[in-house]
């Protein structure tokens, strides 16, 4: 596991399951659980929950600049407690405009041990973030990397031409273990992904974007998630669902209040 500063070097104080961020509310920390048999370091957390909380970071200097900034995440409990904190590796040149970049996330632990590592891989780019998927041959695949190094699973877009987005769920063999159906559109209010098994088709859980007020949807591209699952979910499949969420989060809701604040800008800067 490597051990990162997933606070960026802001002033901090340390308590036993506290962090106190400078000019933020402190956050509590899930106590780690005693590690299983057969658990992935760093993947205790998930033993113990059924739920989780994903809330983006607001970015001052994206709000100040209406420049697109590596994205920063909370992963919390349904007590509020921090689980992981996840963050974008910066760099990719084409971040601001393109929906179907690559991009590498780490997700530490509350040590600043990298425990979960996403990796997208790059296809073909396209400036229209639109909710019909494109085919197989150029649709997103991420993969979960559960200690780093250790590939243990995929999340892969299906072909949905002129319907839903579809994604899977699949094991480090590729072998199919859960569907992704999304809903026809975007809009105002929660929107929910529907989570299926592959062998059965049971309904598992879900992934819903929150509706996060209009200010915050208008004028930033923060968004919150939560994601439902079995209890006895394999943790490497909650570890999977993670990161579908992220990928979704990239796919769908990243760039359209960036889109707004820039043609506001133009249009004011035309005045």
């Amino acid at each position: 596991m490597t051990q990162v500063n997933p606070y960026n070097n802001m002033a901090l104080t340390m308590q036993p399951g506290v962090v106190v961020v400078a000019n933020q509310a402190p956050i509590v920390w899930m106590p780690k659980p005693t590690a299983s048999s057969g658990c992935p370091p760093g993947l205790e957390y998930l033993t113990q929950v059924d739920f989780v909380q994903i809330n983006q970071e607001i970015d001052l200097m994206e709000l100040m600049t209406w420049q697109d900034m590596p994205n920063k995440y909370h992963l919390l409990n349904s007590m509020g407690q921090q689980i992981y904190f996840a963050t974008e590796e910066p760099g990719h040149p084409l971040r601001p405009c393109c929906s179907q970049r690559s991009f590498i996330m780490h997700i530490t632990d509350n040590a600043g041990m990298e425990v979960i590592r996403l990796h997208r891989e790059p296809r073909c780019c396209t400036v229209c973030n639109c909710w019909c998927a494109n085919g197989d041959c150029c649709g997103a695949v991420l993969s979960i990397e559960a200690p780093v190094g250790q590939t243990v699973g995929y999340v892969s877009q299906r072909s949905s031409f002129l319907s839903p987005p579809k994604f899977v769920v699949q094991d480090q063999e590729r072998d199919d273990l859960m569907n992704i159906d999304g809903p026809c559109c975007g809009g105002m209010g929660d929107i929910g992904f529907e989570l299926f098994s592959a062998k059965d088709g049971q309904n598992a859980g879900s992934i819903t974007k929150q509706w996060a007020g209009m200010a915050q949807e208008r004028m930033t591209s923060a968004d919150n998630f939560g994601i439902k699952f079995p209890m006895h979910l394999d943790v490497k499949q909650k570890a999977a669902l993670i990161g579908a969420c992220l990928l979704l989060d990239a796919m769908y809701f990243e760039f359209p209040a960036q889109g707004n604040q820039r043609q506001r800008s133009q249009r004011q800067r035309r005045r």
